[in-house]
């Protein structure tokens, strides 16, 4: 499902969250909305039904013109969110005041240029008409630039925990290729304190090995890893991917591949692995069963270990072989710290990425709920999203900033398990000449852009 060694399919393992750094506190910011001709954002009426019109008016004071944003993107007022009309995708549609409900109809993100965004339509809060007279309702619309979408909102900073973003916020960092950047330098940039280091894969039999012939210790991944934990972080250890031996096919037993999975885990000092579970590894029963059972070996054998399991997925959540994968765990009594999926290489274009990974995550949910006996919010927090960032493996497609803001809010609101995407190697612009889609986007970025939304994830 990715170019190369994409960070797919995720498989990782454990029973506890025990080093998880502590949960960032909420965020808030309250006070008016001023927009076109110094106007204020104003409920109609002051009235808080559901359905009441949000619009344009003279600032005065009221409770009707008080606003509060909040850090999982949610803007309230008397109580209720600012939404879009049955979460409306077209220009024109009706910004009303609802009860809040946790859908991309109520997530704004705030930008450096004073938009207020809606990124689940990927449009603006738009004065209608670019009247500024009183009673002018607001809408959303294209986003132009116009004077008509210019927002003054309450300044909005969020304290995060200590230590940095956490293990949930992870983001996947190689050193076969793509000129891997420094671990230190996107640290201090960004925030993020923890990485997923990929990949251990076989070396022919049942001997793990970095890309299958990087020895565990002593070469550029040790390093990496060195520096990451000299600079107050650590890292999950990704077993699997796109292409190369994998281990779940290459040890003939789950006592076999659990004591390579240990190797690496001794070797490496580690408290998280994540195994990408992909292609023949996947699609073959006796290996999704062999993994299982393995893992759950290496739960019993390192209590408060995390592990995750992630997979490719459709628009509409696991394929067949993911929903069996999650089956099995459930039926063995796996506590996987989450089951996460790679929602991209759909080919479903660039405007709509952040909507489909909801939507993909909305099944993946659905699937972990009914096969453990979870309540949806216990769902919620066992599962995860790994997406990718700027132009994926399908010709047409991209997965944009705009998406990934989306996708954050869903998974803060929600409170996942872990949201991340492959690869900082690629969050970066391309230079002049180009560049190959293992050290840059190819979308216009600046440095590590994507890496801060992931920084911002609290789990």
């Amino acid at each position: 499902m990715r170019r190369l060694l994409a960070a797919g399919a995720v498989l990782a393992v454990g029973a506890g969250m025990l080093i998880a750094s502590a949960p960032a506190q909420a965020a808030e910011a309250t006070g008016t909305i001023t927009g076109l001709a110094g106007k204020c954002l104003d409920v109609a009426g002051a009235n808080s039904a559901d359905g009441t019109a949000v619009q344009l008016y003279d600032c005065n004071g009221s409770g009707a013109q008080s606003w509060t944003r909040n850090s999982d993107g949610t803007i309230k007022a008397l109580g209720k969110c600012l939404d879009v009309s049955a979460g409306s995708l077209a220009n024109a549609a009706k910004v009303q005041l609802w009860t809040c409900n946790g859908s991309g109809a109520q997530q704004w993100n705030y930008t450096t240029g004073k938009d207020l965004v809606n990124p689940q339509a990927n449009k603006c809060l738009d004065v209608t008409g670019n009247n500024s007279a009183n009673a002018t309702p607001v809408q959303t619309w294209t986003c132009s630039g116009g004077a008509n979408q210019k927002w003054n909102a309450p300044a909005l900073t969020t304290t995060p925990p200590a230590g940095g973003a956490g293990i949930g916020a992870a983001p996947y960092l190689y050193q076969g290729w793509g000129s891997p950047p420094s671990p230190a330098t996107v640290m201090s940039a960004t925030g993020v304190t923890w990485f997923t280091m990929a990949f251990i894969l076989s070396n022919g039999y049942c001997n793990p090995m970095w890309d299958g012939g990087r020895a565990l210790t002593g070469g550029a991944d040790q390093s990496a890893l060195n520096t990451i934990r000299a600079n107050g972080g650590d890292a999950v250890v990704s077993f699997g991917g796109w292409s190369g031996n994998k281990l779940g096919n290459s040890c003939n037993s789950a006592s076999e591949l659990a004591a390579a999975y240990q190797k690496v885990i001794n070797a490496l000092s580690l408290k998280a692995i994540d195994i990408d579970i992909e292609e023949t590894e996947m699609s073959n029963a006796t290996s999704r069963q062999r993994v299982i059972d393995a893992l759950k070996i290496v739960e019993n054998n390192n209590p408060g270990i995390v592990t995750y399991v992630t997979f490719g997925t459709t628009t509409s959540g696991p394929d067949g072989d993911g929903q069996d994968m999650i089956r099995r765990g459930a039926a063995a009594g796996l506590p996987l710290d989450g089951w996460v999926i790679m929602p991209f290489d759909f080919g479903g274009g660039s405007t709509t990425m952040g909507s489909l990974g909801i939507q993909a995550a909305n099944g993946l949910k659905n699937q972990v709920k009914s096969a453990y006996g979870y309540s949806d919010d216990q769902a919620f927090r066992h599962i995860g999203i790994s997406s990718m960032n700027g132009i994926t493996d399908v010709a047409g497609e991209r997965v944009n900033l705009s998406d990934f803001q989306q996708m954050l809010s869903y998974a803060n609101a929600n409170h996942l398990a872990r949201f991340t995407f492959w690869s900082v190697n690629r969050d970066r612009p391309c230079g002049a000449s180009g560049g190959g889609d293992d050290t840059c986007s190819q979308i216009p970025q600046a440095n590590w852009d994507f890496t801060k939304v992931i920084a911002q994830f609290r789990p």
